[in-house]
């Protein structure tokens, strides 16, 4: 059955993550506690995956990751004409952009930045890792190294987001990002970035909490809002993170 090799195959990214990946994600963690400590934020940039559903405001998770939330909407209510293609262009592609983003977001000088990106060459996510790199920014990539190192970057440094950040995490996927071959179909199906970058990031923030206590601090950490107590707790848990930080 192909979910079972879906399973098979899914499994051996897991695997492949704590055989590869574990030493980094220890001394990540280690500056991201190291600069929390000091008052830096945590921010999370995700291009279009389920990083900044899966990682922020979770029970269990912590409140000090918060998101970089990008929205535009265009609103042009003429009457329909029948015109050729323009082609989708996304805001990763933009020069610029990240300038913009930096300067209405509240990202300060030695922040921490995390940025997803599965294939990590279009311009924006890699321009927004070079510019928290100038800010003295601790930036770290959530990509697929096999796939990325594969694509011509966007960006006129020819850097791609593993190259760009400083630290990079590989969620072990492949060129293509699909685990499944369906004999007859033409094309694999199931991709393996979304669980694999998740599996990281949850690694991370367990790894975080841990150096944090180590420190002798207290990290603020949702719990469900359908268990006992929780808003009382949450409320705790939102006033201390407003306080310190963490």
């Amino acid at each position: 059955m192909l979910m079972d090799k879906y399973f098979e195959e899914m499994k051996k990214v897991l695997v492949k993550i704590e055989d590869t990946q574990k030493e980094k994600i220890l001394k990540i963690s280690e500056e991201i506690a190291d600069r929390l400590e000091k008052g830096a934020a945590w921010h999370i940039m995700d291009t279009g995956h389920m990083l900044m559903f899966e990682g922020v405001g979770r029970t269990g998770g912590m409140m000090a990751l918060q998101p970089i939330k990008i929205t535009c909407e265009i609103e042009n209510p003429v009457r329909y004409r029948a015109s050729a293609s323009k082609g989708a262009v996304g805001y990763d592609s933009i020069p610029g952009f990240a300038d913009f983003v930096i300067g209405r977001s509240n990202i300060l000088a030695g922040d921490i930045i995390m940025i997803g990106s599965v294939s990590g060459y279009k311009y924006f996510p890699v321009d927004l890792a070079i510019k928290g790199n100038e800010l003295d920014c601790l930036t770290i990539a959530i990509t697929t190294v096999e796939y990325s190192s594969k694509l011509k970057s966007d960006h006129p440094s020819g850097l791609r987001l593993f190259e760009a950040c400083k630290y990079y995490l590989d969620n072990c996927s492949n060129y293509g990002d699909t685990l499944v071959e369906v004999e007859g179909f033409g094309q694999k199906i199931c991709p393996a970035s979304g669980i694999s970058a998740s599996y990281i990031m949850w690694a991370i923030q367990s790894t975080v909490v841990e150096k944090l206590l180590a420190k002798g601090l207290k990290p603020s950490v949702y719990i469900s809002n359908h268990m006992d107590n929780a808003a009382k707790i949450n409320g705790e848990a939102i006033d201390n993170y407003t306080k310190y930080g963490y």
